[in-house]
């Protein structure tokens, strides 16, 4: 983290950690469509434990990172639901095919 000595500078580091996060995000993505080929239905593709089990994770990082916790929980349910659509998506897409 660099210490920025203008508004200028904060968005510009705010906007490569951007840049950052949606190739992150991007990548995620692949990983979670991979896991659709795994699961047998859509309950496997919700997997609500597996999301609280994520939250709790996210929230102990937060934490150890010195992010409020609460925002780490926002962003990572809004995410995870988001992902969870595409996954079932390409859950359907891959069962439609195996027809």
């Amino acid at each position: 983290m660099r210490d920025c000595q203008n508004l200028d500078e904060v968005r510009e580091s705010i906007d490569q950690l951007d840049e950052q996060i949606i190739q992150l995000l991007s990548e995620r993505s692949q990983y979670v469509k991979q896991a659709a080929a795994f699961k047998k239905d859509k309950d496997a593709v919700q997997a609500p434990a597996r999301v609280e089990s994520v939250i709790a994770k996210v929230r102990q990082l937060a934490v150890e990172h010195t992010l409020n916790p609460s925002i780490a929980e926002k962003v990572y349910r809004a995410m995870i639901t988001g992902f969870i659509e595409d996954e079932l998506q390409e859950h359907e897409r891959i069962n439609s095919s195996n027809r």
